[in-house]
């Protein structure tokens, strides 16, 4: 392709970070999730959607870290759309052997049609995307993890939680989850009050960029003060795979676990989220985990309405009302 053809070309439509897509995107994807997701009532998870938008589209998904959410939503996220998705890994691909990225990602767009990475390094995403011709999705890195937060917030919608004013606490690790939720708040209007150790902050520039979006982004050391009041109580593993000092980081966290007394100063019809896996006992109790507050597993089956809608995004087969 002439350079003359590549100014022409569209832009590609890469989803690194909730802010790729952008606020009005964010709500046409969560709108586009709950009708296809109502539409495919009663359906075989593996049958095409009625219009089959993909159809004849591939996904390729490059693996790095253990996945079993990311992988099979995507998965089932094409096959309902009408397309395919194949998995590489770096121990069955030449990844794994030192081939560079930019050069799997010049090689990966002349053979499928959009890219997932679900990878221990953002910049790794970046650098793939960067090099690409087709969408690259982030499945999550170690700075943000935006298609589980798509899921959350379609979970939210779904269950009566309009965005706007919504105030969500957070327990624990500031982590890469957290990150994104941080930023959804800035694009959706909502407020997110964070409960976490000294030294596990999150990333201080997604707190700066979200109160720039009128949210109000809050860090406290005592979980009941993040509690009172609170919509939506979040938390995540304390220590991520591969991580290192865990003893250190799991003493650390024990006053953050989300239990009864934290359900307790939240308002009444307050919901409990968990991207999974979870470690009952650990950040959660079980009676909360398990208790009818807990959407955690909507929430994981949204990941493939998510998914699907993140796609058609990507592929610019959905569009955002202005």
């Amino acid at each position: 392709m002439d350079r003359e053809a590549l100014d022409l070309a569209p832009a590609v439509r890469n989803f690194l970070d909730l802010s790729d897509a952008g606020g009005n995107a964010l709500a046409a994807m969560i709108g586009d999730a709950i009708d296809r997701k109502a539409a495919r009532e009663g359906r075989p998870k593996g049958s095409p959607d009625d219009d089959a938008p993909l159809a004849g589209h591939v996904l390729g998904m490059i693996f790095e870290k253990a996945s079993t959410r990311t992988r099979v939503s995507f998965d089932i996220a094409m096959r309902q759309l009408g397309g395919s998705a194949l998995i590489l890994d770096s121990g069955t691909s030449q990844l794994g052997r030192g081939e560079s990225i930019a050069d799997t990602a010049r090689v990966l767009s002349r053979m499928v049609d959009t890219i997932m990475i679900r990878t221990d390094d953002h910049a790794k995403a970046e650098k793939l995307a960067h090099h690409a011709h087709v969408p690259v999705i982030n499945g999550l890195t170690d700075r943000s993890h935006p298609c589980q937060i798509v899921a959350d917030l379609l979970t939210l919608v779904e269950h009566g939680k309009a965005l706007p004013g919504l105030d969500v606490a957070w327990f624990g690790d500031g982590n890469n989850v957290l990150n994104s939720v941080i930023e959804a708040a800035g694009l959706m209007k909502f407020n997110v009050r964070v409960a976490c150790p000294i030294g596990y902050e999150p990333d201080q520039s997604f707190i700066e960029t979200a109160r720039t979006g009128d949210a109000q982004i809050e860090v406290f050391r005592d979980a009941r003060t993040a509690a009172a009041d609170a919509d939506v109580l979040i938390t995540d593993t304390w220590v991520s795979m591969g991580q290192d000092h865990a003893d250190d980081k799991i003493r650390a966290m024990q006053p953050y676990r989300v239990d009864g007394s934290i359900v307790a100063a939240a308002k009444n019809d307050a919901v409990f989220l968990h991207c999974l896996p979870a470690h009952v006992g650990d950040e959660v109790s079980e009676d909360v985990f398990e208790g009818p507050q807990s959407l955690v597993f909507d929430e994981a089956e949204n990941r493939i309405h998510a998914q699907k809608s993140i796609l058609l995004w990507s592929l610019g087969k959905l569009v955002p009302h202005s």
